[in-house]
C-alpha cells in the first residue's frame, strides 16, 4: 500500500492489524509497565498514531513491529515520568539507551512473546474476576474486540461492556495481581479457568442465549482463534487440545444449522454436505492429539462430537457409542446438561423409555426447570411413544422459555406440527 492509497482503505488496514497484533503488543508492553491496564493504554496509543500517520506515509511493511517499536518509546517515555524510573527502567536491560529518535529495541519483546501471551491470558482469567469480567477482558485483550463488538456479541449495552472492562483492569490493580506465569500449584485451576471462558465465548457463537440470530459465528471464530494460540502455546497439555477439536468440529457445521432464509436447522434435518470438511479433518487430528495425551472432559466432548462428524447420514451416526460416551462423561463430571443429553442419546440409541425415564428425573429434580432444551427433549421422547398432546404442550414450554427468537419459532413449528402429525420424530440435537 502506498501513501497515495485512500485514507479509508488505510484505516482498514490499521483495523486488520490491529486485530492480529493486538494480543502480543499488550502481552509485551504489559510484561515492562507490569500493568495490563496500562499496557492496553499504551498500545492504544499506538493505534491512535497509526490511524494519524498511515494515510499520510503508507502502511509499513512490517506494520507489526512498527506498532511495537512506537508502544514502546511511548512505555519509555511513561516510565522516564514516574518517580521510580531509574528502577524501572533496569527491566528493559542496562544496555538500552533512550535517544531522542533511536530506532527502540523491539527484540526484547518478541523473544518472550509466548511467555508473554501465556502470561497475559492466565491474567485476564485470573480468580479474583467474575465470569463476565473475564470473558469481556479475554475478548479486548486478546481477541482485540471493540467495546461495541463485544456488546453486540453478547447483547448487552455498550456502557454495560465497558463498565465490566474498566471494572476487571481496576479489579486487577487493586488486588496487586502480577503479571505473570501461576504457580504449578495454581496453574491447573487457572487454566480450567481460561479453557471455561475460551469455551464459553464459542458457545454463545455457537447458540446464541437471546437475540434473533440463531448463531453468531464471529464469536466462534474469535474461541477457535483464542484455542489454537493456546495449543500452540501449551502444546503438552492433553485439554487444551481436546477444547480445540471439539470448537473445530462443532464449528464445522455452523454453515448448515442454517437455511438460506436463516432459520434454525436441527442436527438431523442439516445438509451435511455444507459441513466444513477442513476444520472435521483439524479437529480430528486434534482429537487424537488429546486422547494421545490423555484427555479430559473436553476430549470426550470431543469424541461425540466427533461420532457425529464421521457420519455421512444420520442413519449412520453410532449412537450407542454416544450414549456411552456420555456416561463417562456424567460419571467424570456429572451436569445436569450432561444427563439431559444422555437422554437424548439413550433414546437415539433405541430406547426411548430409558430416555424418557432419564428426562424425567431431571424434571422431579428441578434442576433445569428454566432450561428450554428439557421440556424439548421430553416432547421429543413423548412424541415417540404418539403422546402428541402432552409433546405439543412440551413444545409450547420450551418456546416460553427460550430467550432466542429463533429457537422459539422452531419449538413452536414442531409444536404445530404435532397437531396434526400421526408419526413420530427423534429427539434432535443442534
Amino acid at each position: 500500500m502506498t501513501a497515495t492509497d485512500p485514507p479509508s482503505a488505510t484505516h482498514r488496514a490499521v483495523e486488520a492489524v490491529w486485530r492480529i497484533e493486538s494480543a502480543r503488543l499488550i502481552a509485551g508492553l504489559a510484561r515492562l509497565v507490569r500493568d495490563v491496564g496500562v499496557a492496553e493504554e499504551l498500545a492504544q496509543d499506538a493505534l491512535v498514531i497509526a490511524l494519524e500517520q498511515w494515510p499520510k506515509t503508507g502502511v509499513p511493511v512490517d506494520p507489526g513491529p512498527w506498532l511495537m517499536a512506537t508502544a514502546k518509546h511511548r512505555a519509555i517515555d511513561l516510565l522516564r515520568r514516574q518517580e521510580r524510573f531509574t528502577a524501572k527502567l533496569n527491566l528493559l536491560g542496562r544496555d538500552v539507551e533512550i535517544r531522542e529518535n533511536a530506532e527502540p529495541d523491539v527484540d526484547a519483546l518478541d523473544d518472550h512473546i509466548g511467555d508473554d501471551l501465556l502470561r497475559l491470558i492466565f491474567t485476564a482469567a485470573h480468580p479474583v474476576l467474575a465470569t463476565e469480567a473475564k470473558v469481556a477482558l479475554t475478548l479486548r485483550l486478546l481477541g482485540g474486540l471493540t467495546t461495541g463488538e463485544i456488546a453486540r456479541g453478547f447483547l448487552i449495552p455498550e456502557t454495560t461492556a465497558a463498565q465490566r472492562i474498566v471494572r476487571a483492569k481496576r479489579t486487577l490493580a487493586a488486588a496487586g495481581v502480577q503479571f505473570e506465569m501461576p504457580t504449578p500449584s495454581e496453574m491447573t485451576e487457572r487454566l480450567s479457568s481460561v479453557l471455561g471462558i475460551v469455551y464459553l465465548i464459542f458457545n454463545e457463537g455457537y447458540s446464541a442465549t437471546g437475540g434473533e440470530d440463531w448463531t453468531r459465528p464471529e464469536l466462534c471464530q474469535e474461541a477457535l482463534r483464542l484455542g489454537r494460540i493456546l495449543a500452540g502455546l501449551l502444546p503438552d497439555e492433553p485439554e487444551v487440545h481436546g477444547l480445540v477439536a471439539l470448537m473445530e468440529i462443532q464449528a464445522s457445521r455452523l454453515h448448515a444449522r442454517t437455511d438460506t432464509a436463516g432459520h434454525p436447522v436441527l442436527l438431523l434435518d442439516q445438509d451435511r454436505r455444507r459441513w466444513d470438511r477442513l476444520l472435521i479433518r483439524r479437529g480430528l487430528a486434534a482429537l487424537d492429539r488429546a486422547e494421545t495425551l490423555g484427555g479430559g472432559v473436553y476430549t470426550l466432548q470431543a469424541a461425540i462430537a466427533a461420532c457425529h462428524a464421521k457420519a455421512h447420514r444420520p442413519e449412520e451416526t453410532d449412537w450407542s457409542r454416544i450414549a456411552a460416551l456420555y456416561e463417562v462423561l456424567a460419571f467424570v463430571q456429572p451436569s445436569p446438561v450432561v444427563l439431559l443429553n444422555r437422554a437424548v442419546a439413550v433414546g437415539m440409541a433405541g430406547d426411548p423409555a430409558r430416555g424418557l425415564e432419564l428426562a424425567d428425573a431431571l424434571v422431579a429434580e428441578k434442576v433445569l426447570k428454566d432450561y428450554p432444551q428439557l421440556p424439548a427433549v421430553r416432547g421429543e421422547l413423548l412424541a415417540q411413544f404418539g403422546n402428541h398432546a402432552e409433546a405439543c404442550g412440551e413444545f409450547e414450554r420450551a418456546a416460553e422459555l427460550t430467550g432466542n427468537e429463533g429457537e422459539r419459532s422452531l419449538f413452536l413449528k414442531r409444536a404445530n406440527a404435532l397437531r396434526d402429525e400421526s408419526g413420530h420424530r427423534a429427539p434432535q440435537q443442534g
